[in-house]
C-alpha cells in the first residue's frame, strides 16, 4: 500500500475543511501552546517540563499534557509508571474529562496528564475515529477555563497525535538544537503549521523558536543561532537555553531544573524563557501583595 507523506495529507484536506476552523470559545484556557519538532533529541520535552514549571512558579495555573508515547515528560515530573493508570489515551479515545485525569506535581499550580501505556496505539486508532483531527481540541474545550496555560508535549513526529495538538493550540513553540542539521527539519514543520492553519485552525501560529543546547564556547552554536535569526527573524526567542548538566540531572530525579538547582544556568535560562513566553502571549500573572509597613 502506498503511503502519503503527512504534510501532503494535510494539504489535501484543505478544500474539505474550510468550515472546520476554530470557533470563538470564551471558556477555553487563556493560552494553549504545543511544543513540537519532528526531530528528536532537540530538548523538546526538557523545555516542556521546565517551561511549565517556570510558568507555574510565576503564579499561573498550568496543565502539561504529555502527548508523547515515550512518556518522558511524565517521568521528568516524577510520575511513575504505576501512577499512569489513565492519561492522554483516555483523554483522546475515551472522552474522560481532563479534570479526572490531571495529576498534581511537586510544583504548586502545575498539573500533568500523563502518557499512559496505551497511548502508543492511539495513532493507529485515530485513523478510524470520527473527528480524528479534533479529539484533543474537543477535550480541551469541554474542560473550560480551569487553567491559565495548557502546554502540550508532542511526539517527535508529524503524525495524528501531533496534528491533534496543532489543531487544539493557539501557537507552537519549536525547540531548535544548536547543531549542524537542526535547521533542515524546521522548515518542514513551519510549512505543516501553515497548512494546519489553513485546513483546521485559523488561529495557529509559530509562537516562538527556542534555541537549545547552546554552547558559547562552540562556534557552531553561534553560527546556528545567527542563521536561525537571519531566516526566522523575531520568531526566534531572545532566551538561549545552554548546555547544562544540572538540566539532565534534574530529569533523572523527576524534577524541574528550578526545583533541583535554582541557581544553575539552566534554571535561570528557563525562568527567563517563562518570562518571555508570558510577555509574548500577553498572559497576566497574579499581582503580588505589597508587604505591610
Amino acid at each position: 500500500m502506498r503511503t502519503v507523506p503527512f504534510s501532503n495529507w494535510v494539504k489535501s484536506r484543505v478544500p474539505d475543511t474550510q468550515n472546520a476552523q476554530r470557533a470563538p470559545d470564551a471558556a477555553r484556557a487563556s493560552c494553549i501552546l504545543a511544543l513540537a519538532n519532528q526531530k528528536g533529541g532537540v530538548g523538546k520535552t526538557t523545555t516542556a517540563i521546565n517551561l511549565a514549571a517556570g510558568l507555574a512558579e510565576r503564579g499561573l495555573s498550568v496543565l502539561l499534557i504529555d502527548l508523547d508515547p515515550q512518556g518522558n515528560a511524565s517521568t521528568g515530573l516524577g510520575i511513575g509508571y504505576d501512577a499512569r493508570r489513565q492519561g492522554t489515551y483516555a483523554l483522546l479515545m475515551d472522552d474522560v474529562p481532563m479534570a479526572d485525569l490531571a495529576q498534581d506535581t511537586e510544583i504548586p499550580g502545575l498539573k500533568i496528564i500523563a502518557a499512559d501505556t496505551e497511548l502508543a496505539g492511539a495513532e493507529l486508532e485515530l485513523v478510524m475515529t470520527d473527528r480524528r483531527e479534533f479529539r484533543l481540541r474537543d477535550a480541551v474545550t469541554r474542560a473550560g477555563s480551569h487553567f491559565d496555560v495548557v502546554l502540550i508535549d508532542c511526539p517527535p513526529s508529524l503524525g495524528l497525535l501531533t496534528l491533534n495538538a496543532l489543531v487544539a493550540s493557539d501557537g507552537v513553540i519549536v525547540p531548535l538544537q544548536c547543531e549542524f542539521f537542526a535547521l533542515e527539519g524546521i522548515s518542514q514543520l513551519v510549512r505543516t503549521v501553515d497548512r494546519v492553519r489553513r485546513a483546521f485552525n485559523s488561529d495557529l501560529h509559530v509562537a516562538g523558536i527556542v534555541l537549545t543546547m547552546y554552547d558559547r564556547r562552540n562556534n557552531l552554536s553561534e553560527l546556528v543561532a545567527a542563521d536561525a535569526r537571519s531566516f526566522f527573524g523575531e520568531q526566534v526567542m531572545e532566551t538561549l537555553i545552554p548546555r547544562n548538566i544540572r538540566i539532565s540531572e534534574a530529569q533523572s530525579h523527576g524534577r524541574s531544573v528550578m526545583a533541583y538547582d535554582g541557581r544553575s544556568s539552566g534554571a535561570m535560562a528557563y525562568q527567563a524563557l517563562a518570562d518571555e513566553v508570558i510577555a509574548r502571549s500577553g498572559l497576566k500573572t497574579p499581582r503580588k501583595k505589597k508587604a505591610r509597613a
